[in-house]
């Protein structure tokens, strides 16, 4: 059995407490927020009585064996590290952290402590993106050279801390960009990157003098705060020569959201958003297949269900951790190379 503490009660923390809650081997034992009314209604609603305003207090419990870190992207490092070096296993939201020299201190703790530590790129836990990697370890796509992926929201900057950049590190970039950019990356082997070229744009704002058309807001949204990018694109460069071309907004005047990601290789190609399709060459015959699966596309809970399943099972059973702390110091090394450029101006070397 894997006791389990969830620090950071917002939105999110749903799609953690509701898995550990389905898994027979964990009791989900304690919660921590700042926000004292939350943590206290929480609580009670999950029938947890365990609480703490301060997750420092949590983690001298020694009945705690893993918590979840579901908080600002700014506290991610530092609680990271604190939890490894309390000896308990971490599941931490994506990012990892906001800067690559914080990434590199928790590797650094992992290393040190030998605890598990999982990196939240649920992506790579959906049942299509599964099976997608079952086809490419299996070379059916050859090498992958080329990845093409966009998130774009015509409406949807949240507000809140999400367009604060002193409590998110960026915008839709470490929001939104963070996942398309790992999940092309985890497709294509994860190739050392070497060379990124990015651009920024704050444009819009939050628009909240939109009318008649709703938008997910963030719990504490401000409609006069915004200091995060509208838009960001990028093309990375990898040693082995690949390279993925991305976009990601959270308002744009397009005429309609866009998500997409598309894998190019030298035996086929492949997308797995919308939906999962291959592309293949049978007999100079070019191939669409549409595998025959209940969902091509990607399940929201399933996959935080198999996240979470799957982080418990490295904690209990030293099963192999498919998002490990290495992974997310190189895709934050993406990341900050992207805004790095984008201020710069040019070209960034990693």
């Amino acid at each position: 059995m894997l006791k389990v503490g969830v620090i950071g009660v917002g939105s999110i923390s749903d799609h953690h407490i509701k898995p550990y809650l389905a898994n027979e081997q964990v009791e989900l034992f304690a919660l921590s927020d700042i926000n004292e009314a939350r943590l206290i209604a929480k609580g009670a609603f999950h029938g947890v009585t365990e609480l703490y305003s301060d997750y420092r207090e949590l983690l001298k419990n020694e009945a705690i064996d893993a918590v979840s870190i579901c908080t600002w992207n700014n506290a991610h490092a530092e609680i990271a590290i604190a939890a490894l070096e309390a000896g308990k296993h971490v599941l931490v939201e994506k990012p990892l952290s906001m800067t690559v020299k914080e990434a590199e201190a928790v590797e650094a703790a992992v290393e040190k402590t030998g605890k598990v530590l999982q990196v939240g790129f649920v992506r790579r836990h959906g049942d299509n993106a599964k099976l997608l990697k079952t086809f490419i370890d299996n070379d059916e796509l050859g090498e992958i050279y080329y990845a093409k992926t966009s998130c774009i929201r015509r409406l949807g900057n949240p507000g809140g801390w999400f367009s604060d950049s002193s409590r998110s590190g960026g915008g839709p970039l470490i929001d939104l960009g963070v996942h398309m950019i790992d999940i092309c990356w985890y497709f294509m082997g994860k190739p050392r990157p070497v060379s990124v070229s990015g651009n920024t744009y704050n444009k819009l704002g939050n628009r909240s003098n939109i009318k008649n058309l709703s938008f997910y807001k963030a719990a504490d949204y401000d409609p006069h705060l915004s200091d995060v990018e509208d838009l960001t694109n990028a093309i990375i460069r990898f040693e082995n020569g690949a390279s993925i071309l991305v976009d990601v907004s959270y308002t744009l005047h397009a005429k309609q959201d866009e998500l997409y990601v598309k894998l190019f290789g030298e035996k086929g190609g492949a997308e797995i958003e919308p939906e999962l399709a291959i592309v293949a060459e049978k007999y100079n015959t070019i191939l669409n297949v549409t595998p025959q699966i209940d969902n091509l596309s990607f399940d929201f809970e399933k996959a935080f269900q198999n996240e979470i399943n799957h982080f418990v099972s490295s904690c209990l059973d030293g099963t192999e951790n498919i998002a490990p702390v290495s992974d997310g110091v190189q895709v934050m090394k993406m990341l900050n190379a992207i805004y790095e450029s984008a201020k710069l101006g040019k070209e960034v070397y990693l």
